[in-house]
């Protein structure tokens, strides 16, 4: 059966200020390595973003977006869907945000101020999904693992940057205690990091497209990083 790889997980260098490539050669490598799209979620203004904090907030969300733009222009020329989205940042928790657009943000000023359970019922109540990103991940800047399992739409299981297998295999024990639907991702911050994502039977065109893949637990694949968990159906 044919199956479409999607990447969850994807920084840029004009929206994140770690990350080393930009959107237009992150599409390229994706085409390259076989992926039907890519979500570009660059940091937020909570984290490692590219924005200064002295800007004006249209100014934000501009730098936010150039990055998603860069890649869905080069993607479009090689046939790759590439879809916006944005890493929240919260003392070290981290969510995948998906289903809200610039013009959102533009209504809703300083919305990365939000205490993370403010944050996450808004984003739900406006339309929103969120994915938990590599939740048991250990770092100097990781001082609190917060676990919201209510308010989370998916949990990144597999996020094929960690060096440590442990992280994910604590997500997918998470994942599977609440119930709730694991996924995967790259986090990619330059062109050979781009190894993970879902496989779904079917192309979707639109971040709505995606979302619904998710909900409906259409996958039919994780990558690992090293290779892929087939999904029972």
């Amino acid at each position: 059966m044919e199956t479409y790889k999607y990447d969850l997980h994807v920084h840029t260098k004009e929206g994140s200020a770690c990350g080393q490539a930009t959107g237009a050669e992150m599409a390229e490598a994706a085409a390259r390595r076989g992926y039907a799209g890519l979500v570009i979620t660059d940091h937020f203004f909570n984290g490692n973003t590219t924005a200064s904090p002295e800007l004006p907030w249209a100014e934000k969300v501009q730098l936010l977006e150039q990055g998603y733009l860069h890649a869905k222009q080069r993607g479009e020329q090689l046939g790759l869907d590439v879809f916006f989205g944005w890493e929240f940042g919260y003392s070290g928790s981290d969510f995948l945000t998906y289903g809200l657009d610039t013009q959102w943000l533009l209504a809703h000023p300083d919305v990365h101020r939000l205490p993370l359970y403010d944050y996450l019922q808004l984003v739900r109540a406006e339309g929103g999904m969120t994915i938990h990103a590599h939740p048991f991940r250990e770092a100097w800047y990781v001082h609190v693992m917060r676990l919201v399992p209510e308010l989370e739409d998916a949990v990144e299981i597999y996020n094929t940057s960690h060096q440590d297998p442990a992280y994910n295999e604590r997500a997918a024990w998470y994942a599977d205690t609440y119930g709730l639907t694991g996924v995967s991702g790259s986090d990619a911050h330059q062109q050979e990091a781009l190894k993970g994502g879902i496989l779904l039977p079917h192309p979707v065109h639109s971040i709505r497209e995606l979302m619904a893949a998710i909900r409906n637990k259409e996958m039919t694949g994780l990558c690992t990083g090293t290779g892929v968990q087939r999904l029972d159906k």
